[in-house]
């Protein structure tokens, strides 16, 4: 495949990413094109969740919604999709009504057999890649495009659970009564991740295999991947490690040969653990990833402290100071900004989780505009 996309105007979140310390923080927010904006719930009132998922026009129109209101103020975009796609992909049928809802969950072990033996990606996703190609095309180079997917064992506890849960009881139920399945399959479902993000950098990467000067090759790689693992925090230090820390380091270990061997971009790689900061260090040392976002519920300066230079950091306001007006927002930003500037690496400013549907977009604007001022070195 020889995509050819617009150049890079905006390389700011890629130089912090890789661990520079840039002019000012790069700004996202994770969630950013969804429910709090008043086009994305127009669009919604003629078209099902996952109809837009599996729509690459609609996805596109989804993910380009905030960079078009933000213009000038965000400095990437996160392609329109769902973490449960994958389960999806390997046979399961998934709602939202209006959060996810598995008609029929993976009870005991024998429901295994349920799932796809043989998942194709590249048929089963398509709709994901297609929608990627295109957002990169039409964003004309303004940001990067990140691509993501869900941590194996997020993915595991709403197969089992059959959606959202406060206790995730029948997970954690699997994974003490049947350590070796749950293993099994936790290892499954972190194939079929490493093959999606793969398959996102395949769909969303300029083939440039030999750049030919540092405008090529900053083309080559403007694209991110995030691994979210929702539900990390849910785990004792030993489960998580145990069970969750061996897949997310599968999916780093083999995205990066993969790309290698299929000759493909080199793609900064983000994990986001929410509630494992007892790992932070561990995650750092060992889990390969490039960046590490964080919750609220670390100070930058400790997070840093923990990381030393190995990794850049992605975070970390309390997605809620959102709702305490403008005097809030800019007050955590400033302390947040002056935390983070006392670190050595990169640093993306980002909220501590997705923002939530209740948010005002103009309020969010106002985040930017924090960030920009007070991030500055």
């Amino acid at each position: 495949m020889d995509n050819k996309f617009p150049p890079l105007r905006n390389d700011l979140v890629l130089r912090a990413a890789r661990g520079e310390v840039t002019e000012r923080a790069p700004v996202w927010v994770m969630r950013q094109a969804g429910r709090y904006l008043p086009e994305f719930r127009k669009m919604r009132e003629s078209h099902e969740f996952f109809e837009i998922c599996r729509t690459p026009d609609l996805a596109t129109k989804i993910t380009l919604q905030p960079i078009q209101r933000y213009t000038g103020l965000v400095d990437a975009s996160i392609i329109f999709s769902d973490i449960l796609v994958i389960p999806q992909a390997m046979g399961m049928e998934v709602l939202m009504n209006p959060g996810p809802h598995f008609p029929d969950p993976l009870v005991t072990p024998a429901d295994i057999s349920k799932l796809s033996d043989v998942i194709d990606v590249q048929k089963e996703l398509k709709y994901v890649f297609d929608a990627i190609t295109q957002t990169r095309r039409e964003l004309n180079g303004e940001v990067p495009l990140i691509g993501f997917c869900g941590a194996p064992w997020t993915l595991f506890a709403y197969m089992i659970e059959g959606g959202g849960s406060k206790t995730l009881q029948k997970a954690k139920t699997w994974l003490y009564r049947y350590p070796e399945e749950s293993k099994a399959l936790l290892s499954r479902i972190a194939d079929v991740c490493v093959d999606f993000l793969v398959g996102q950098v395949r769909a969303g990467a300029q083939v440039s295999l030999h750049p030919s000067s540092s405008a090529d090759l900053l083309l080559s790689k403007s694209q991110l991947l995030q691994v979210f693992d929702s539900w990390a925090g849910e785990l004792s230090p030993y489960d998580f490690t145990t069970f969750s820390y061996p897949t997310i380091a599968h999916i780093s270990t083999n995205v990066r040969k993969r790309l290698v061997a299929e000759n493909l971009p080199s793609t900064p790689l983000i994990l986001f653990a929410k509630g494992a900061n007892h790992a932070l260090g561990f995650l750092a040392e060992n889990a390969g990833y490039d960046v590490l976002g964080l919750d609220w519920l670390i100070d930058p300066v400790e997070a840093q402290r923990i990381v030393e230079d190995k990794v850049a950091l992605q975070g970390n306001m309390d997605p809620n100071v959102l709702y305490g007006g403008r005097d809030a927002i800019e007050a955590t930003v400033k302390r947040m900004a002056e935390g983070f500037r006392e670190g050595k690496g990169g640093w993306i400013a980002n909220l501590g989780h997705g923002i939530t549907p209740g948010v005002d977009p103009e309020d969010l604007r106002w985040f930017f505009e924090c960030v920009h001022k007070y991030s500055r070195r």
